[in-house]
């Protein structure tokens, strides 16, 4: 169950700290048996962090700061105006749905996320969530943890066991099952809005569910054109801000109609359409995972290419619409086709592309076929070159299955921010309200010190 008193800290700029009880610390550095200074650290503050795979700081000094915590929430709605109202009206239309889970590896905890109710086939119910939930922390995260235990934080505060049945390294995407319960709504997720550049600039909503508090958050923000920062190319960009708490969570439209699975970015909540997301539900159901086809090709939008890019392409086809061709990997399906980099892939197979989310789209209903067949599945796109004889021309490509691609999912690990890290520091929020477990500590000047709890349990 939830920590005593537990909330969540929600980021503010410019904010202070406020404490709320205190824990004196006798210094017995001077004595000949003095233990080491790991020793030195309040015994509560070994309790809470280590079970949640926190690190200990690794030096003992005033002003020091946990940052990048799963605790610390988003969304502060305090304000009566339009804006928050309807935000908080969108989620709670969709709170009975949306649940918090978090995997451990005994007793220690490795990650928590949000996760949402998508089928309901009695006895059980399945969880659309990050597959960040079962991968390491170490390195760029590639690798999936085994013998996890998952628990699910029901709406309710309850907690149940969760067991995983699906998972895809590539576009980082998990379903957990649990046994059915009558608190929970399945989403209706299949009255999802389509890819389409036309939405660019709406309002968007990200919702999510901190595990210990179990607290719904929710925030606004727009879809944006431009690209994220990911390996994924499939994701879209929004300005929805929120944490680490809410990787997994929902996208809606301003409409209360779905739009992706959120994963986190300072800047920005980038997340995963939901018409990519049913078709990976779709192939966990036919194929038993999602079939990745091995093109050699990264592309992006033509529209949200920067402006040296777009005068390159105008001054040879003015009204020009499809995707660009940013990257062709060497030996690859389409370096064989003759496509090269700077060329614009206007339709597939005889349909007009007007973002690479349609492109990718189409290319995730390829797979059936080849499955089916047991061979390689050519398809034709159109393309123009800029700078060549302005015409269009046909490309063959011949794609062919890759199970070994995926891609990075860095998450930013909880660390200890001290005085001297002033660099770190500027690019870190200020919290202006901090509950238990995040740790702050003022500069130690002969002074008690200081932390957010001190009780023992």
């Amino acid at each position: 169950m939830p920590i005593k008193s537990q909330g969540c800290a929600h980021t503010e700029e410019g904010g202070g700290v406020s404490t709320s009880k205190k824990t004196s610390l006798e210094s017995n550095s001077d004595r000949e048996d003095s233990p080491p200074p790991s020793d030195d650290l309040p015994r509560i503050l070994r309790k809470r962090l280590l079970p949640r795979g926190y690190p200990l700081p690794s030096k003992f000094a005033g002003g020091i700061r946990l940052v990048n915590t799963f605790e610390l929430c988003f969304g502060k709605l305090d304000g009566y105006n339009e804006e928050h109202t309807s935000i908080k009206l969108l989620a709670l239309s969709v709170c009975r749905s949306i649940v918090s889970l978090a995997s451990f590896k005994g007793r220690i905890r490795q990650f928590t996320c949000t996760g949402t109710i998508i089928e309901h086939t009695p006895p059980s119910m399945r969880i659309l969530t990050s597959a960040s939930l079962i991968r390491s922390s170490e390195e760029d995260g590639s690798k999936i943890l085994d013998k996890l235990k998952i628990k699910v934080r029901l709406p309710s505060g309850k907690l149940v066991i969760g067991t995983l049945w699906k998972y895809d390294s590539y576009y980082n995407i998990a379903v957990v099952n649990i046994k059915a319960s009558p608190e929970l709504r399945e989403a209706c997720i299949h009255n999802q809005v389509p890819a389409n550049v036309k939405l660019s600039q709406s309002k968007l909503v990200a919702i999510g569910r901190a595990f210990e508090s179990g607290e719904l958050m929710a925030t606004g923000g727009t879809l944006l054109h431009g690209t994220t920062k990911f390996d994924c190319q499939q994701l879209m960009a929004s300005t929805c801000k929120i944490t680490k708490a809410g990787i997994g969570g929902l996208i809606v439209g301003s409409d209360g109609k779905f739009m992706g699975m959120s994963f986190y970015y300072k800047d920005g909540a980038p997340f995963l359409p939901f018409s990519i997301l049913q078709k990976c539900l779709k192939h966990f159901n036919e194929f038993g995972r999602v079939v990745q086809l091995s093109l050699g090709l990264r592309i992006g939008s033509l529209q949200a290419e920067k402006l040296h890019v777009r005068e390159q392409v105008h001054d040879s086809f003015p009204n020009a619409h499809g995707i660009y061709v940013q990257r062709v990997s060497d030996k690859s399906p389409a370096a064989d086709s003759g496509i090269k980099v700077g060329d614009v892939i206007t339709k597939i197979d005889k349909l007009e592309l007007f973002n690479a989310q349609e492109f990718h789209e189409l290319i995730l209903d390829k797979p059936e076929c080849i499955l089916r067949h047991g061979e390689e599945m050519p398809f034709t796109v159109c393309v123009l070159r800029p700078n060549s004889n302005g015409h269009e021309f046909p490309a063959t490509i011949n794609a062919v299955i890759d199970s070994n691609e995926q891609n990075s999912w860095l998450v930013p690990k909880t660390k200890w921010l001290y005085p001297d890290d002033i660099r770190d520091a500027d690019k870190m929020p200020l919290v202006r309200k901090r509950f238990k477990p995040d740790y702050t500590f003022p500069p130690l000047d002969g002074m008690d010190l200081h932390t957010e709890d001190s009780d023992e349990e």
